[in-house]
């Protein structure tokens, strides 16, 4: 849709930039300064024949020049993510990255769609071809955060801006920065499930309520597991801490049942303990974590979606409701597939174990994985 037309107040930005006066724009399009002013306060708009000859002088695009911002739908938005998701499995990353850019500029005020193409950059960056590739898609892609968090008016997608915003920062070593726009920490707990589910049951609407809920403590739980891999390189330094963090780990991860849950958000966590007994000199340790990483790996998870269980059994409804994406992964099964070969086969961390029987296995079965068979 095309929200309120701004042509008189981007007139006046324009010719105050450019530093001219009514007259002179007027006597440049050949109308009267009068048609001009009326133009500007919008009492008036110009003929529509006149709309390239005022976008050309101030070098602008049509679509600039009358503030018309293109927006995209919810579900058109998902069915562009998921093509050309699938687009960088299968066609030159440098093809469907140049099609990314143009899609930014063209729906740059598009602000959830602006979040997802930075997030898709984000999730398909590993392809880049060069460091310094992989550092101007970075950038390109905390461009679209920083402006979904300035200019977007949805505070929840505020917020995820953000968060990914801190994230790009950090991948391009700048982290005062992320210093800058987190601190301080929320210390208090967020309550809008609580409230908003009491709110429903006030109403008798105790599957709204208990939807609420289930998906409150679904996002805790994924929060949870997201925060163990930076933990655990915090506790290097001391084995048995190392190892009681990981008990806590296994814990959280058995009581949910994260196996048959959500197994995609696992596999990180693998690679840090794995990693972590490396460090700390256990090698038994570490290939007995990547074994449990290769056989849900190679297990019957495919396809990934995002669903619900016996406990979360209303989270399916909630993933179509609220989520932009759905319950599809970010990046096209075969991408996938891949990267949980190469986070074994071209970690730098694994070196150590390029010749054990063991490991060597592991990714043998990866690679066939990749090929289904």
């Amino acid at each position: 849709m095309m929200k309120e037309m701004k042509l008189g107040h981007i007139l006046i930005e324009n010719r105050r930039k450019r530093g001219i006066t009514q007259d002179e724009l007027a006597a440049y399009i050949g109308v009267s300064k009068g048609a001009v002013s009326k133009w500007e306060t919008g009492s008036s708009l110009p003929d529509i024949s006149l709309l390239p000859q005022l976008a050309s002088y101030f070098d602008i695009s049509i679509d600039e020049l009358i503030g018309y911002q293109p927006q995209m739908e919810k579900s058109d938005i998902k069915k562009l993510y998921i093509r050309l998701s699938k687009d960088f499995s299968v066609l030159p990353f440098d093809e469907v990255l140049a099609g990314c850019l143009e899609i930014i500029k063209k729906y740059y005020s598009c602000y959830p769609l602006l979040f997802q193409l930075g997030a898709l950059l984000i999730n398909h960056i590993a392809q880049a071809s060069s460091s310094e590739q992989t550092a101007q898609i970075m950038e390109k892609a905390l461009e679209c955060f920083q402006r979904v968090r300035t200019e977007a008016d949805e505070p929840n997608l505020q917020k995820e801006a953000l968060l990914m915003e801190a994230f790009c920062l950090l991948q391009l070593r700048r982290p005062s920065e992320v210093i800058d726009i987190l601190e301080p920490v929320e210390t208090q707990a967020n309550s809008s499930e609580t409230l908003l589910a009491l709110a429903y049951r006030m109403t008798d609407n105790d599957h709204e309520a208990k939807k609420i809920l289930q998906a409150g403590i679904y996002k805790e739980m994924i929060s949870l597991i997201d925060l163990f891999p930076s933990y655990l390189s915090l506790c290097l330094n001391d084995a048995e801490q190392f190892a009681e963090a990981c008990r806590r780990f296994y814990q959280i991860r058995d009581a949910f049942q994260i196996k048959t849950l959500h197994p995609g958000i696992l596999f990180g966590v693998y690679i840090a303990i794995a990693q972590g007994w490396l460090t700390l000199g256990d090698t038994e340790q570490a290939l007995d974590i990547l074994t449990q990483y290769t056989d849900l790996a190679v297990s019957d998870i495919y396809p990934l979606r995002l669903h619900g269980d016996k406990f979360f059994y209303l989270l399916d409804e909630w993933f179509d409701g609220e989520l932009m994406l759905g319950s599809f992964p970010p990046r096209n099964e075969t991408l996938i597939r891949h990267s949980m070969t190469q986070a074994l086969s071209e970690n730098p961390a694994f070196l150590p174990l390029a010749e054990n029987p063991r490991f060597q296995a592991m990714v043998n079965r990866l690679r066939a994985n990749e090929e289904g068979k």
